[in-house]
Parts: structure tokens; C-alpha cells; sequence
């Protein structure tokens, strides 16, 4: 089966079913860093040049991104969907 890859923003590719999570970065208490066990605090990669919209999870690295977590469901959904439509 083919893999399916998620741009999370500024030229970065995860892959799809490495992602355990995508959430809204305002949903999160301003100090959610803090409360990270230190191996995954220092897991965390900021790959917004500006504001961070949603924090990306996946099994090795936190991503913080500049594209809105509605954004990327959209892009996940045709991602599949078009992975889907050639099976």
C-alpha cells in the first residue's frame, strides 16, 4: 500500500500513520511545555517562522506548525481520500 504524507508547513513532510495527534495550539494552556517528560520536551521542533496554529505529535517528534489544525485535517482527508479512490 502507498504511503500517505501530511505537509505540516515550511517544507516539512510527516508521514501520515507516524501522526498520533493534531491539536489546536489555542486549546493548549500557555505552559503545556513545561508538563512534557523531558525526553519529549526535548523532542519538540518549532517549524514556524511566526505564530505556531496546532502542535503536531507524532511517535518520535512534536512538531510546532504555522498552519491551523483545520488546515491539516483538510489536507489529511484528501490526502486519503485520493489514496482510497486508487485502491
Amino acid at each position: 500500500m502507498k504511503e500517505v504524507y501530511l505537509h505540516i508547513g515550511e517544507e516539512v513532510m510527516v508521514r501520515a500513520s507516524n501522526i498520533i495527534a493534531i491539536l489546536d495550539r489555542r486549546l493548549l494552556k500557555t505552559d503545556w511545555q513545561s508538563s512534557l517528560p523531558t525526553v519529549a520536551a526535548q523532542s519538540i521542533r518549532n517549524i514556524s517562522k511566526h505564530d505556531v496554529k496546532s502542535v503536531v505529535i507524532t511517535e518520535e517528534i512534536i512538531y510546532l506548525s504555522p498552519l491551523a489544525s483545520t488546515t491539516l485535517k483538510k489536507r489529511m482527508d484528501a490526502s486519503l481520500e485520493e489514496l482510497f479512490l486508487k485502491i
